[in-house]
């Protein structure tokens, strides 16, 4: 059985469950074992830290039952707390894993700059007013890292991952208003990178480090140098693709609401890129 699941990261202590402390993964699961009657393994298509959210992650489990497929969704959702959504449920081939069939996960980071705080938006994203961020140079760093990378600058301390190779498939810095959206999708994540790597890339939109300097940290492997990450009330999980997907693209493929202020009506933003819907 897949599943589409929205959630708050900010009362969670991350996706994957662990002992003593309150995660996605275990409240989805203790739903499910409330209809089944018995326990059941929840795979996700990947990990979140503590605090992050998810506009679309995707998950499965294995059940014997006459339940019909679509139904889930909305029974789950009667068991579930109200930082915590399924989207939508549908049946799956057993040879289909939401994590190992997935070609690609798109993380979006949104960046508030205006020097004004804004309560609806504070727990969605990064108030940076501290000087003025410049979302051009910002994707001229980001640029270099298109294609298969070795990102060990960017991959936190704790991981079980034996290697920081990884593909790199799009990456998109815009400003919309007092917004700066940082987009990243690519065949898989590091513990922590997209936090880590948008804490140095504020440095380039700040102007004290150049693209260039950005691009030979990363090559080069210097992790001493990455010393702070990005909040995580910023970073969401916002879709995962595959070859093969049972949910139409109204269910995942942009689903976090993106914020417009009115003082940002008239501000001009640069043209969202189009993305395939595989």
């Amino acid at each position: 059985m897949a599943l589409v699941i929205q959630y708050l990261g900010t009362h969670f202590h991350g996706w994957q469950r662990q002992l003593h402390q309150r995660t996605v993964q275990e409240e989805i699961e203790l739903a499910v074992q409330s209809v089944l009657g018995h326990p059941t393994t929840l795979h996700g298509a990947g990990r979140t830290d503590s605090g992050v959210h998810a506009a679309a992650q995707v998950a499965h489990f294995d059940a014997k039952t006459l339940i019909p497929a679509h139904r889930w969704a909305s029974i789950l959702n009667h068991r579930l707390p109200s930082d915590v959504l399924i989207r939508a449920s549908a049946q799956v081939d057993t040879t289909w894993h939401s994590r190992f069939s997935a070609t690609w996960r798109r993380y979006r980071y949104t960046i508030y700059t205006d020097p004004r705080p804004n309560l609806f938006v504070r727990p969605f994203s990064w108030h940076y007013y501290y000087a003025p961020l410049d979302a051009e140079l910002m994707q001229k760093a980001l640029d270099p890292m298109l294609g298969y990378h070795h990102l060990a600058a960017f991959h936190r301390a704790g991981s079980r991952r034996a290697h920081s190779w990884l593909e790199v498939q799009e990456v998109e810095c815009i400003r919309r208003g007092s917004f700066i959206q940082i987009e990243i999708q690519a065949s898989g994540f590091l513990y922590g990178m997209v936090r880590l790597l948008v804490g140095m890339l504020v440095d380039v939109g700040r102007g004290v480090r150049s693209p260039e300097s950005f691009t030979q940290l990363w090559k080069e492997q210097r992790r001493s140098e990455v010393r702070y990450a990005a909040p995580p009330q910023g970073l969401c999980l916002l879709r995962v693709g595959y070859d093969q997907f049972p949910f139409s693209p109204s269910i995942w493929y942009d689903s976090q609401p993106q914020f417009l202020l009115p003082c940002d009506l008239d501000a001009p933003s640069a043209p969202m890129m189009s993305v395939p819907l595989t």
